[in-house]
């Protein structure tokens, strides 16, 4: 939509042949060189910025015209349907892409985790014993199954050790 007025009558009947048709040919054309220079997300997330940028274009050109042009709105974009079909395919492909960032983020952060939990236990031998218990606990809860008991690696240093003197 295109709201315009005159504010120079003997330009717009001098200066150009029909200004109501030369004004709407104009508005189409601008409209059509605009949103093609932007994507289909910019086109709706920022359609109020792409109003006022048409709108200052068309202004500037009709000047001479003697016609001030008040306001410019977006209504409605027609899109080919392979067009339709192609946003619809990049939509999903960063959808996915998003879905894999954070996945990647959400392992890393897991390791992270893993690692501290890892020095921990590995800096107290008494958490790694407690640590050994809470797992006993937890399989001991299934009577199906077979429980095997973890034996300290320095009781097997240890055992070790006598085996060789």
């Amino acid at each position: 939509m295109l709201y315009y007025r005159i504010v120079h009558a003997e330009k717009a009947i001098l200066n150009v042949e029909n200004y109501t048709a030369a004004t709407s040919q104009l508005a189409q054309t601008t409209l059509r060189s605009v949103l093609g220079k932007h994507e289909l997300d910019d086109m709706l997330a920022e359609r109020d910025k792409l109003n006022v940028d048409i709108q200052e274009i068309l202004d500037r050109q009709t000047d001479a015209w003697g016609i001030k042009v008040s306001n410019v709105e977006i209504k409605h974009v027609d899109i080919d349907e392979s067009m339709v079909r192609a946003i619809a395919q990049q939509a999903e492909a960063e959808r996915f892409r998003r879905a894999k960032i954070i996945n990647a983020e959400g392992e890393e952060q897991a390791a992270r985790k893993l690692v501290e939990a890892g020095d921990i236990l590995a800096s107290s031998p008494n958490a790694m014993q407690l640590r050994y218990f809470a797992a006993l606990h937890d399989v001991a809860g299934n009577r199906t199954s077979t429980i095997v008991f973890p034996i300290p690696i320095d009781l097997l240093n240890r055992l070790q050790g006598e085996d060789e003197k």
